[in-house]
């Protein structure tokens, strides 16, 4: 956990105890209020790794992709001694075309199919669609006892209001135990309900203006550290039982209500997500794989048989036709890398739902 600090020192050659180690672990884990809320802090891993994984626009990121393959590309063959007379062959222009054009199709059947499989958890008989909407109203009137006003029908709005409902909450656990005489308890419980307020108004500030559909929502949500959250609640309710009276005992319990809505209801705004970024994904491949078929279709046709003379700005002219057919050949996987490769960072980070740490940086 990026909140707790390892201390390290002089080896005196002794042999620590092992009970003695794990315990002063365990209390310093437990006491440790404040933690590192946002996911790249969490993840403790380069702003510009994550940026680039998750909140750049993924067609910007396909086209730098795709400049990155054709200039590669350019300098490898005009560094490399040979290539140009082996890529004049008309041998291996068509074996390459002719490889890639089988790959445009095998990929945009794949997406085809990754669209049915979007397409079919949306189809059901009747009772299925039934029990559908039963969940979401149930949970949404559950939810809506702890809210001041309707719930939102906005995700953004939604979440927003859920993290201020538990920021409310951890505020009247503070007001409930400002009487008490644990001095530890309610030092503890100022620091966590700082540390609520902090992480709460940084979530909504990200929300505020968000539209579902780009990943500005689930970002946000991803900010919001709700299951050490969890942890401390219990924690406190643990270690001051003696100290903690029965409207404390009540507002605890209503904060961790609060906090444990708040998985499911990150975990469905994913979901929704997920499903729109494949359709999305689906749709972008198709509309970019007519045009790759084209191209590496007439490049098949027409430069695949014979060599192509002339150089342009001190470049052999068959690096630049073969290059950029090349790259226009991997339009459609550049698409399908970058966006598998959010949903797999999102999927992964957010595998276990609730007060369960999977992540080696936040131990």
């Amino acid at each position: 956990m990026s909140g707790a600090t390892d201390s390290t020192g002089e080896d005196d050659g002794s042999e620590p105890d092992p009970a003695e180690s794990d315990t002063d672990i365990d209390a310093s884990a437990d006491t440790e209020i404040s933690t590192a809320d946002t996911m790249r802090e969490r993840a403790d891993e380069s702003r510009l790794k994550l940026w680039l994984l998750l909140k750049a626009n993924r067609l910007h990121v396909t086209g730098v992709l795709a400049v990155a393959v054709f200039v590669t590309f350019v300098a490898v063959g005009s560094g490399v001694d040979g290539f140009v007379a082996t890529l004049q062959s008309g041998d291996t222009k068509g074996a390459l075309f002719s490889t890639m054009l089988g790959a445009i199709i095998t990929g945009t059947t794949l997406v085809v199919t990754i669209s049915q499989l979007v397409i079919s958890q949306e189809n059901g008989p009747l009772g299925d669609q039934h029990r559908r909407m039963s969940n979401t109203m149930d949970f949404r009137d559950y939810v809506g006892d702890m809210y001041d006003e309707p719930v939102p029908v906005d995700p953004s709005a939604f979440l927003r209001e859920h993290v201020n409902a538990v920021q409310r909450r951890a505020k009247a656990l503070r007001d409930a135990v400002a009487g008490s005489d644990d001095d530890a308890l309610r030092t503890e419980v100022d620091e966590f309900t700082d540390s609520v307020t902090g992480n709460a108004d940084a979530v909504r500030d990200q929300l505020d203006g968000a539209t579902f559909g780009t990943f500005d929502v689930l970002f946000a949500a991803l900010n919001f550290n709700y299951a050490w959250k969890i942890f401390q609640v219990e924690r406190i309710g643990s270690d001051h039982e003696a100290a903690i009276d029965d409207e404390i005992e009540g507002r605890l319990t209503d904060l961790r209500t609060t906090l444990t809505m708040f998985g499911p209801a990150r975990e469905h705004v994913k979901t929704l997500y997920f499903q729109w970024a494949l359709v999305d994904l689906s749709q972008y491949i198709l509309y970019v794989s007519v045009p790759a078929l084209v191209v590496t279709g007439s490049l098949l046709s027409f430069v695949g048989s014979g060599p192509i003379p002339g150089t342009t700005l001190g470049v052999e002219n068959v690096l630049w036709v073969v290059g950029a057919g090349f790259t226009a050949s991997l339009v459609p996987f550049l698409l399908l890398v970058v966006y598998i490769a959010r949903i797999a960072v999102v999927a992964k980070r957010t595998l276990a739902i609730g007060p369960l740490i999977l992540r080696g940086s936040q131990r």
